[in-house]
């Protein structure tokens, strides 16, 4: 049996099957995601969700779904499956028998004597996904139909009926081509054998999106339902229905399927699903190559891509595809900041951590590689920048105070990771001296001096050692504060002190960095990651739901974030050496089961503070990914 299996009784369960998402990604930027039944939940989900550059920088569902009809001696039998209001309709998935993801997301469907299975896999080159439809078993003639529903719209919207749209096509080998928009590339409907294909253009109105009605945002469109594609298949037979960007030549499909197949890595066991899902992060376009912060609705972030690079890449030893990453950010570079979000005329610069993690993810190249003349030649100008940039101001009221900490922040503006804004501002503005932001800094100006081979900021390290010591340590407590500012300290627990004690460069004993851990340990670790606030504090959501508003004031006041526990292992490591290697081999043996659960085969980006911990927010983040590759090698390492 796969490693992830789902049985016909979980497959019909909509409770449960609805809750189960898949995600596969090209190298392009393009996806194809949707539920283990195919039924879309969301407005993100789509079989061909791509980039279309000509209009704008996000991405854009072309084709919704497809719905297959299987015709055996005059009988219909319908395997799609819809959301409509009050009802699904059709109901195919009572059909499906079985759900594997081995190598590649394959369901198998019954209908009477006819036994069918349905493969789905993306080219890794070009944007276009292949169905494959192969016929196991039948005892009479039998014809498939294969319905394409259109929406052509960017992912973040929703599309009614209209107007505008053109119903018409063009006639391509084996298939058609259609444009509903002229501002969007056209889309090759092809099939790989003899077909009819009819046309018989429609609306399909108000299909619902459960999750975003869930969220609270708009759940309703109107999808274009142009006509079918009919074809004779025998047993034993496969059949590929191919939807792209470029026209396909249909009598090399099979070839290219198996081609295809072939570069997959194996998703059969845990430790395989978490490389199989590291590499769907990595975007190459335009000679670019990006790090997608998660999917479905992330771009990429520079925080995000700091952090995530070296578990992604260095950790599964892809050192060439960690520097194209970097170099594609230091190339975006303004003064001292990286894109905060987005590149090009789409970025926001609002991050006065991301140039920090900078120097930490040079710091794993050299933990990795040994290779300092490499970080030396390439990124010398871009961290004396950064640095001196801090040093003389910057926007943002960033600026390192005379006593060597680094403050930062305005009102309105959110420049940590702890970034939530609803509408009353930045949920934690954390306007000041951040504890993780100043433990960062600490270490980027050792990491200077000793990789340069220079003491150009001895003195200034040792400055703001002494600072940090005396306005965040609290000896009675036995932790850190999470921020200072000018009227005091503020001793709210939350996982940011870890970064004091786990960085390479620390200003910590190691009797402070052990009571620094195990605060974290007792308060703030779960089986999911560090909680971003302790369940003892007044201010403490245990639960991540309701609509934008409500979900973001508990986005970092409780909620669970797998990432942050590379860095606790880190700490805890660096304390207890081999000793603590069994204690770590728990936490990560706790995530085997969340590989069947919300984004199968991978991490989600957050979970409830609450037990049971149910995962929440976007179903394959690249942090949450890249941080457990990452411990998990620290711990072969030992």
């Amino acid at each position: 049996m796969s490693y992830i299996h789902f049985d016909k009784t979980q497959l019909i369960n909509l409770n449960y099957s609805l809750s189960r998402e898949t995600i596969r990604t090209n190298r392009g930027g393009c996806y194809t995601s949707t539920t283990i039944i195919g039924c879309n939940t969301r407005k993100y989900h789509g079989l061909l969700v791509a980039p279309q550059p000509q209009i704008d920088e996000q991405l854009h569902v072309l084709l919704a779904t497809v719905h297959e009809t299987v015709i055996q001696r005059g009988a219909s039998f319908n395997l799609g499956i819809a959301k409509f209001p009050g009802n699904y309709s059709p109901r195919g998935h009572k059909y499906l028998e079985d759900f594997t993801t081995e190598p590649i997301p394959k369901l198998t469907y019954r209908v009477g004597g006819v036994l069918l299975q349905k493969e789905l896999i993306l080219d890794t080159k070009r944007d276009r996904v292949m169905i494959r439809y192969t016929l196991l078993e039948a005892h009479s003639p039998t014809k498939i139909q294969i319905k394409p529903f259109l929406a052509f719209r960017g992912y973040h919207t929703l599309v009614r009926e209209n107007e505008q749209a053109d119903f018409s096509f063009k006639e391509v080998k084996q298939g058609i081509s259609m444009c509903p928009y002229p501002v969007y590339q056209p889309l090759f409907m092809q099939v790989n054998k003899d077909m009819q294909y009819v046309h018989a253009p429609n609306w399909y109105h108000n299909v619902e999106y459960i999750q975003e009605r869930e969220r609270g945002y708009d759940y309703q469109e109107d999808l274009i339902q142009p006509g079918y594609f009919e074809f004779e298949i025998a047993k034993g037979e496969s059949v590929i229905f191919s939807a792209g960007l470029q026209e396909a030549d249909p009598d090399t499909r099979q070839q290219s399927f198996e081609k295809e197949l072939s570069r997959r890595v194996p998703r059969n066991n845990f430790e395989n699903c978490l490389k199989n899902s590291a590499v769907q992060f990595i975007q190459r376009r335009n000679h670019k190559t990006h790090i997608i912060a998660g999917y479905p609705w992330f771009g990429w972030w520079g925080r995000d891509s700091f952090i995530a690079a070296p578990g992604l890449t260095l950790a599964l030893d892809d050192e060439r595809t960690f520097l194209e990453v970097v170099d594609t950010l230091v190339a975006d570079m303004q003064g001292p900041f990286f894109p905060n979000v987005g590149s090009g005329v789409m970025r926001n610069m609002r991050s006065i951590d991301a140039p920090l993690w900078f120097f930490w993810s040079l710091q794993q190249y050299i933990r990795y590689t040994g290779d300092k003349e490499t970080v030396r030649e390439r990124y010398a100008e871009a961290m004396l920048t950064i640095i001196e940039g801090f040093i003389s101001g910057t926007e943002f009221s960033i600026k390192v105070q005379v006593n060597g900490l680094l403050y930062g922040g305005e009102e309105g503006v959110a420049l940590t990771w702890m970034d939530a804004v609803n509408s009353d501002g930045p949920v934690t503005p954390r306007i000041g001296c951040p504890v993780e932001v100043n433990a960062l800094w600490y270490n980027a100006l050792c990491f200077y001096d000793e990789v340069m081979g220079e003491e150009r900021f001895k003195e200034r390290a040792a400055l703001t050692k002494e600072s940090f010591l005396q306005f965040f340590w609290d000896e009675k407590r036995g932790f850190l504060a999470d921020l200072v500012t000018e009227s005091g300290a503020d001793w709210v627990i939350r996982p940011n002190m870890i970064f004091a004690a786990s960085l390479p460069h620390s200003m910590l004993t190691e009797e402070q960095m052990n009571r620094v851990v195990e605060t974290i340990r007792s308060k703030l670790l779960t089986p999911r990651g560090l909680r971003t606030l302790s369940p003892d504090d007044p201010g403490y959501r245990g639960y991540y739901q309701g609509n934008q508003y409500t979900r973001d004031l508990a986005y970092h006041c409780g909620t669970v974030w797998p990432w942050l526990l590379g860095a606790f292992v880190d700490a805890y490591l660096r304390l207890h050496g081999k000793a603590g290697k069994h204690f770590v081999e728990k936490i990560i043996a706790s995530f085997d089961e969340v590989m069947s659960q919300y984004g199968v085969g991978t991490v989600a980006e957050i979970y409830d503070g609450d037990p049971p911990h149910r995962p929440k927010g976007a179903i394959s983040q690249a942090w949450s990914v890249a941080e457990l590759l990452r411990i998990m090698r620290e711990i072969k390492n030992l």
